[in-house]
């Protein structure tokens, strides 16, 4: 059931265009950045058959829409990222599956949980997908909201699986859970990137005390 790191499932209208303002992007590739040595995102030969994984966002406001600015696929396994590894995503339609983005890369295959994400809560305005197997392996024991197991990452069955845990589970206060079906995949999310990268960094931080304790 598993599927590959990076694998676009949606139907995308890719528009061709600039990289986007660096200025924009300061706070965006600062977490990012981080996230890479830490091994939240990145590139490992022994981990997802050598593939890169992870992915982050930031919102953007443009009227009554919800349009945010994301990593590009196929980025994970780069130590730095510049402008024109970013894509603006205009609109998106979880019901449809489609997807309609600009810039110089196309989108993360997450970009639809991402957008799930920001439609459901008007506050968020960061999402990080990371990779941890510390806090996939144990989120059960320290009361992480998990998705099911049969949902695969960047589907519309997944944006469904987000609403549900918003309407189920502390997912809303908690700000962060694991993707049951895609092994290693965590996604937190928070007002900022430094606040959603506080709190992935402090549930890996929990996690592998946790491990610390078990062994």
């Amino acid at each position: 059931m598993m599927l590959h790191e990076g694998v676009v499932q949606f139907n995308l209208t890719f528009l061709p265009g600039d990289p986007l303002p660096a200025a924009m992007l300061c706070s965006l590739n600062a977490w990012r950045q981080i996230l890479y040595r830490l091994g939240l995102i990145g590139q490992d030969p022994t981990r997802y058959g050598g593939l890169g994984f992870g992915n982050i966002s930031i919102r953007m406001e443009s009227g009554n829409a919800t349009s945010f600015i994301i990593s590009g696929t196929q980025t994970g396994g780069m130590d730095r990222l510049f402008p024109e590894h970013y894509t603006l995503v205009k609109t998106f339609d979880s019901a449809t599956n489609n997807v309609v983005a600009e810039g110089v890369v196309r989108p993360s295959s997450e970009s639809l949980t991402h957008g799930s994400l920001y439609r459901l809560d008007h506050r968020i305005g960061a999402v990080i997908h990371a990779h941890s197997p510390e806090i996939w392996a144990r989120a059960d024991s320290i009361g992480l909201p998990v998705t099911r197991r049969d949902v695969l990452y960047g589907t519309p069955e997944m944006a469904e699986e987000v609403c549900r845990l918003f309407q189920n589970t502390p997912v809303s206060v908690l700000k962060i859970f694991a993707m049951g079906g895609h092994e290693d995949g965590i996604v937190a999310f928070g007002s900022s990137t430094e606040q959603a990268g506080l709190t992935l960094v402090r549930y890996l931080a929990t996690a592998t005390a946790r491990g610390v304790v078990s062994e």
